[in-house]
């Protein structure tokens, strides 16, 4: 029964992969930051930390609980990208070549994308 109880639904928060897939969502992220007034949010669901799922009474409670260290870890965690299920299928065995021809697909995408972005600042 302890393993219950050390579970608190109370103030559980989403998860990391759930709150990674909305930040990369512009739909989700255009809602989630929509100023639109709920009665049963704290604050009316003005004051809203994106990152840890969280909505604040003030603006003041909301840059203090930025300046925190579980808002920094939270962030610092969500930098890195989650998990998914062709990686557990290639850790598995299975499907281990398309795996990696897309993850190789991806780096030279993300060089591309690098040397457009410094090509630009010149």
């Amino acid at each position: 029964m302890g393993a219950i109880r050390r579970s608190k639904t109370k103030r559980r928060t989403r998860d990391m992969d759930q709150v990674h897939s909305d930040l990369r969502d512009p739909k989700q992220l255009a809602q989630l930051k929509a100023l639109v007034p709920d009665e049963d949010k704290p604050g009316l669901g003005k004051f809203h930390c994106v990152e840890c799922a969280k909505y604040f009474e003030s603006e003041w409670n909301m840059v203090q609980h930025r300046r925190g260290k579980n808002h920094k870890r939270r962030v610092r965690l969500l930098k890195e990208e989650p998990y998914s299920q062709k990686e557990a299928d290639a850790a598995a065995g299975i499907g281990t070549a398309a795996f990696y021809q897309a993850s190789e697909d991806k780096k030279e995408q993300e060089k591309i994308g690098q040397r457009l972005s410094s090509m630009e600042l010149e």
